[in-house]
Parts: C-alpha cells; sequence; structure tokens
C-alpha cells in the first residue's frame, strides 16, 4: 500500500508538496512521471532514469497484457524484477487505448470488447480483469477501469460514460479488495460539463481509495477548456490523498495545475517531442533538425547540467537526426526527461519559499 503525507501548503495557491510513500521508495511531489508504454521509456536504460532522479514511471495495461503478457510477467517475477526497475510503477487500466480504437471496440455496461492492433485477435476488459492484470503485474499503484469518452462527445454521451465509469469503479473496488496488491486510484470523468465532474467527484471520492485522479483532459478539447476543468475540480478532490492528472504533460500545463493542487504528471510528450528532434530549453522549445544549429559549437541548453549538454554540442546533435543515428534519439530523450526531472525540483523548492 502507499501513504501520502503534505510537507507543505502555498499561502498563495493550491499547490502542496508532499511524500508519497510506496512499497518501492519515497516519491516527492509534486512529481512527474515518465512514460514505459511496454516496460521501457524509449531509448534509456533504467540506470540513466535513475541517474536523472526518477523514482516512479507508468506501465501501459493493454500493451503489456497483449505482449508479453501479464501472466508471464507475473511467472517471471513482476513487472519491477522483470525490467529492473528498483522504483515505483504505476500502471493504468488500459481503458484510454481500448477506446482508442474506436473501429475496433465494442463497449457495453459489463465491460470491452476490442481486437488487438498487432495482430487483430479478440479479446476482452471488464473491470475485474483490468484489476487483475495490473496485480499480475505488481504495480505499486493500479488504476480503477474507466470509460474515456472523446472531445467533442454530447452532455448526454458524457453522463452516460460518467454513470459507467461509477459503476466500473466500484467494480474495480471489489476485484482490488479479493487481493489488495497495489493501491488502486479512482478516475474522475465527466468531460468539459461541471455537473457532471461534481457528480463524478462525488461518486468516485465516496470509495475512499488512497489516490484520486482526473481523467478525460486533453482528449482534443482546447487548452483553455482543459485548464478549467483542472482549476474546477482539482481542488475540490480530497484534500489528504494524492492528485494525479493523467495524460497532462507540457511544461505550462504542468505549472498550472500544480497551482491547482495537483500532486502526479504523466505524459509522453518529452520522450515523444525528443524523438522528433524538439527539446525544451530555458530559451524555449528547440527543433535541433533546423539548419541554422548545424555549425553551432554550443550545448542543446547553456544553463543544463545534464551530462548531454555538458559533452555535446548542437552541431553534433543536429548532424545525428540528419543522419538517422539513433544516438541523436537518446541523447535528446535524456536532455528533455533532464529538463523535466530540474524543473519539477524547481516547483518543489519554489512551493516551500513562497515563490512559485
Amino acid at each position: 500500500m502507499i501513504e501520502f503525507e503534505i510537507v507543505h501548503r502555498s499561502a498563495r495557491s493550491h499547490a502542496r508538496v508532499g511524500r508519497l510513500h510506496t512499497p518501492h521508495g519515497v516519491i516527492e511531489t509534486p512529481v512527474f512521471m515518465p512514460v514505459g508504454t511496454q516496460a521501457s521509456v524509449k531509448t534509456l536504460s533504467q540506470d540513466e532514469l535513475e541517474q536523472l532522479g526518477f523514482r516512479i514511471i507508468l506501465g501501459n495495461t493493454y500493451h503489456l497484457y497483449l505482449r508479453p503478457g501479464d501472466e508471464r510477467i507475473a511467472r517471471l517475477g513482476g513487472l519491477h524484477r522483470f525490467m529492473s526497475w528498483s522504483g515505483a510503477i504505476l500502471t493504468d487500466s488500459g481503458g484510454y487505448q481500448v477506446f482508442s480504437l474506436a473501429a475496433l471496440r465494442q463497449i457495453d455496461d459489463d465491460g470491452v470488447t476490442f481486437r488487438s492492433h498487432i495482430d487483430g485477435s479478440e479479446h476482452r476488459f471488464t473491470p475485474e480483469r483490468s484489476i487483475q492484470i495490473q496485480q499480475n503485474l505488481g504495480s505499486d499503484i493500479i488504476m480503477a477501469f474507466d470509460e474515456c469518452p472523446p472531445y467533442p462527445a454530447s452532455y448526454d454521451e458524457v453522463a452516460r460514460a460518467t454513470e459507467r465509469t461509477h459503476q466500473w469503479a466500484l467494480r474495480s473496488k471489489q476485484a482490488w479488495l479479493a487481493r489488495e496488491v497495489g493501491a488502486l486510484f479512482g478516475i474522475i470523468q465527466g468531460g468539459v460539463y461541471e455537473d457532471l465532474r461534481l457528480m463524478s467527484l462525488e461518486q468516485i471520492s465516496a470509495l475512499d481509495l488512497p489516490g484520486y485522479a482526473i481523467g478525460g483532459v486533453s482528449v482534443g478539447e482546447p487548452i483553455e477548456a482543459m485548464r478549467h476543468i483542472v482549476e474546477f475540480i482539482a481542488p475540490r478532490m480530497p484534500a489528504d490523498k494524492p492528485r494525479y492528472l493523467m495524460g497532462v504533460g507540457t511544461p505550462d500545463d504542468i505549472l498550472h495545475a500544480v497551482q491547482q493542487g495537483v500532486d502526479m504528471f504523466d505524459c509522453v510528450l518529452p520522450t515523444r517531442l525528443a524523438r522528433h528532434g524538439a527539446v525544451f530549453t530555458t530559451r524555449g522549445r528547440l527543433n535541433l533538425r533546423n539548419a541554422q544549429y548545424q555549425e553551432r559549437c554550443e550545448p542543446i541548453d547553456p544553463e543544463c547540467d545534464c551530462w548531454v549538454c555538458q559533452r555535446y554540442s548542437l552541431a553534433y546533435i543536429h548532424h545525428l537526426f540528419r543522419a538517422g543515428e539513433l544516438l541523436g534519439l537518446r541523447l535528446a530523450t535524456y536532455h528533455n526527461l533532464a529538463y523535466y526531472a530540474r524543473r519539477m525540483a524547481q516547483i518543489r523548492k519554489a512551493i516551500h519559499a513562497g515563490d512559485l
């Protein structure tokens, strides 16, 4: 199980600094969790993640269920041992991936039948099966199975998905209590509709779970709408439990959500952008493929102390991307995650100092 303690609250916003105690270590919050979809943060080793100070990563239930299989991972000692990761692991429920397969799935009140994007084979997820898979993986934090409606969706469509999410959360809790492996987080849905968000918050928080998440944002809605929902619902979530904003990850959006009292974040953005040559710096975002960098001897970011910036020039990394060399992807990914780790540390420090 986990324990959450709030170390400091901001006097200027809803921001707070906390410690999340897990079976695999203590995590300082607010925290960003790199996404390791298939038990791997793309292009980096577990040693490199540890060097950067990350103590929790995210794994994907849908992908790990299909390949190599949750039962195989369980036989091999669980996901931590399988991937040689000593930190904590959060797994999503697989719901978002299943619901994104619009042409390959059918939803009913009991669960979802879908076809694998790999070989077209038919599978079925229910709340009970999702919890079983995550517990087989041995995750520290597991997510309730939910329905994540896309944007745009009508009020009636979102209302049906929100009620289904409530019913599935009840079943997820019962399945979790049967084994009590991992800490179960409930997910608040409701789209961009305030009354549905409030209804979902009341229903899910009544389950008295170890933590809660805001789902169904960053699914196509305008940034202003996403931020409004975060502002509206995050400060109303249980104050003594960790608050997790799912799938939101630009530096500005993270800062905004921290000010609303959010503690945990995940997003593929820093690693995905890095593989396409985009890097975050204190001067803004750079595209390493741009010709303007082909004779630049300075590092990606002169203010960054990561080993990539200490050793390699913009010109060299530009060359790697233009030549299709895999090292370029690794260097850009490492730098981006270093940027995120440093930024989260700065945010925690600023909350403590009252300077956020």
